[in-house]
């Protein structure tokens, strides 16, 4: 059945799906793929197909924030995707994160609303065991820098006390902040989907958060290169995937 946001159907074909949240990203997923087809653009859901390495996947764009990325994942489900990557950007919380650096996420600090509002907090955001070890194998093979652990999901950049709730969770040993994986992960394990997320640094700790993806919105050169790395190490991480 077409699907009311993405505007797609389960005759794609595809297990896998990479999750950009920006619909421009797709342009630089493409180089990545073979017999690449674009297949939709609604809102903020555009859509391509292609092959990697003779695995067949989608890119779809999610949006900013868990409750557009939800709409995506829920789709996604319906048309028969089994696994899905998100390929994002974060700001690191912790030092020693160099911009560009990976972050592949075990789990998240559910601080957003669209996960609340399937679960309980009590129920954990945590990344699929298999798919994220696959991502863990595809960024070593590769020597893509990078940091496991937990990701803080938040819910809007502008509130007040932003800065507090940066240094309250940046000192319990978070590593960075998003705004989709914690919705991610829960609606993936609650609709037995597989599910991982990397993250592109794109905020040295401490520094402004505006003005660093201000610099990665206008190409700067360490963040270039984290996107292209987590778009590979997710492309290999679904190869590794079929392989088994």
């Amino acid at each position: 059945m077409l699907q009311p946001h993405i505007r797609i159907d389960e005759t794609h074909g595809a297990k896998y799906a990479l999750l950009p949240g920006d619909p421009a990203r797709l342009d630089r997923i493409s180089p990545f793929l073979s017999d690449v087809k674009e297949l939709a653009y609604n809102r903020e859901y555009r859509s391509i197909s292609g092959f990697y390495k003779g695995v067949k996947v989608l890119a779809v764009s999610t949006g900013i924030g868990g409750c557009s990325a939800g709409i995506a994942i829920e789709e996604l489900a319906h048309t028969g995707i089994k696994a899905m990557i998100r390929i994002g950007s974060c700001g690191a919380m912790q030092k020693g994160i160099a911009l560009g650096d990976l972050i592949l996420a075990a789990g998240a600090v559910r601080d957003d609303g669209a996960s609340q509002a399937y679960v309980d907090l009590r129920f954990p955001a945590v990344a699929d065991t298999e798919l994220l070890n696959a991502c863990l194998t595809a960024a070593r093979q590769n020597g893509f820098a990078h940091h496991v652990g937990i990701i803080h999901s938040h819910e809007s950049f502008y509130i007040d006390d932003n800065e507090k709730q940066t240094l309250f969770w940046a000192k319990r040993g978070v590593l960075g902040a998003d705004m989709e994986t914690a919705a991610l992960f829960t609606i993936g394990r609650l609709r037995g989907i597989k599910t991982a997320s990397i993250l592109n640094n794109v905020v040295i700790c401490g520094t402004d958060t505006a003005n660093s993806i201000g610099g990665y919105a206008d190409g700067e050169q360490a963040t270039v290169r984290g996107e292209k790395n987590e778009i590979r190490t997710a492309l290999e991480a679904f190869v590794l995937s079929e392989q088994k």
